[in-house]
């Protein structure tokens, strides 16, 4: 869902000037969100357009949400801290703002890298499905994209797929396989708020079908050894994921929220020539990450 900020709001966040936030370890801290939630609920609209962004990342049918705040950009600067913090208001309506990286105090950069992996987040080739930090115990309940820059090329369109639904299209036999505790990807260490390693890990990781994540990165496929009749049944689940995609282009100051525990993401190749573009007028998003608060059973 693309949501729309009325204009009577975005009149009142360009006059509030939130508050440096502070951090309680690796996370947002409480007064930090209660701070922000007491400025932001005082603005016209404010409560109606956050409900509207829960039920699109909670409610039936729903996993993801575009708040689409480039008018907010334009006026403040995509750039000036005082938007920066506007867009993380918005990110505590959600969930608890958090970042598991140590280099990373809050907001992570996601540039291109024209000599990177093109298959990585920051490299220049086509981004399969997955969910970020994949072989944690608790991988973040959502994660979620501020576009800063897009490809002045004009590729790299973001693709979503609704993991559960790509799932009940498998058969009962690859299902049984994908529960099993028979997949890993990539290393893990250094992490703040992830848990802690799991591997093996299954791919269908909840007691009940349609529930829990769905613990998938494509690249299990070609970086992990895993039996045949294994990656058999995650190739499917691969096919039926791209079957089921939606595709978009985000724009300067769409912010993209992503319910990891519906959906998976990915990205579609950059445009070819990204070697002529200068690194600072590159694509470049910013990324932050959010874990459910203790009882919410509306990330489930």
């Amino acid at each position: 869902m693309f949501i729309d900020i009325p204009s009577e709001l975005e009149a009142a966040l360009i006059d509030l000037p939130l508050p440096t936030w502070n951090l309680d370890g690796s996370f947002l801290a409480q007064s930090t969100i209660a701070e922000y939630r007491t400025e932001l609920t005082a603005a016209p609209r404010f409560e109606e357009v956050t409900a509207t962004l829960r039920h699109a990342l909670t409610g039936e049918g729903g996993g993801y949400a575009v708040l689409r705040l480039g008018n907010l950009a334009k006026a403040l600067g995509i750039d000036d801290d005082r938007f920066r913090r506007l867009v993380t208001g918005f990110a505590a309506e959600v969930a608890v703002p958090f970042s598991p990286f140590p280099r990373w105090p809050l907001w992570k950069d996601i540039g291109v890298k024209v000599d990177k992996d093109p298959g990585k987040s920051s490299g220049i080739g086509y981004n399969a499905f997955h969910m970020d930090l994949v072989n944690g115990t608790l991988p973040p309940d959502y994660t979620t994209l501020l576009c800063v820059r897009r490809d002045p090329l004009g590729g790299g369109p973001s693709i979503l797929s609704d993991a559960h639904a790509a799932v009940a299209r498998l058969s009962e036999d690859s299902r049984a396989l994908l529960a099993e505790s028979a997949y890993h990807y990539g290393t893990f260490f250094d992490l703040f708020g992830v848990g802690e390693e799991y591997k093996p890990f299954p791919i269908l990781d909840g007691s009940d079908p349609g529930e829990g994540f769905v613990r998938f990165t494509a690249k299990m496929l070609e970086r992990s050894e895993l039996g045949q009749a294994h990656a058999d049944a995650a190739r499917e689940l691969a096919e039926e994921l791209v079957r089921g995609q939606v595709s978009f282009m985000l724009q300067p100051g769409d912010y993209l929220i992503v319910n990891q525990r519906r959906f998976l993401h990915g990205r579609e190749a950059l445009h070819s020539g990204q070697e002529t573009v200068p690194v600072s007028d590159r694509r470049l998003l910013l990324q932050l990450f959010l874990r459910a608060r203790a009882g919410d059973a509306s990330a489930a």
